[in-house]
């Protein structure tokens, strides 16, 4: 079942789940496919990611599985969702699951977020694999 106020994608990656969990949780990677910001895969541990015009965005990391399971809350105080990334090997690669939920569709600035990042997701997700390829 899809909810509205869910994004929900896959995407299969040639690469080992320890090769995408790097990218998922070492700054310097994360900062190549998407936004700078001092990433550790530590439950409770609070971070920013620049996202440039629209600014420092705070997060806290609410959930670890090494290698299985990222959850962060993102934009906290402001548009409080969650991003979710569930890993899981699929032959020599890992099928990588992203999961934002939580926009408030009831106000404008989650349904503009929501929309803003339908189509801006998945574009992320080649840019990870970009940088899983180098």
């Amino acid at each position: 079942m899809t909810r509205p106020d869910v994004i929900l994608l896959d995407h299969l990656y040639a690469h080992p789940p320890a090769a995408v969990w790097r990218a998922l949780t070492d700054p310097a990677l994360h900062a190549r496919w998407w936004a700078a910001g001092d990433i550790q895969p530590i439950v409770g541990h609070r971070f920013e990611l620049d996202m440039g015009k629209w600014g420092k965005q705070p997060c806290e990391v609410i959930a670890v599985e090494p290698e299985r399971l990222l959850c962060y809350r993102f934009a906290t105080g402001q548009l409080d969702t969650t991003i979710t990334w569930r890993l899981a090997p699929e032959g020599a690669g890992t099928r990588l699951t992203l999961e934002h939920a939580g926009f408030d569709l009831s106000s404008p600035m989650g349904r503009s977020a929501l929309e803003g990042m339908k189509p801006g997701w998945p574009k992320l997700l080649v840019r990870l694999g970009d940088v899983l390829g180098t």
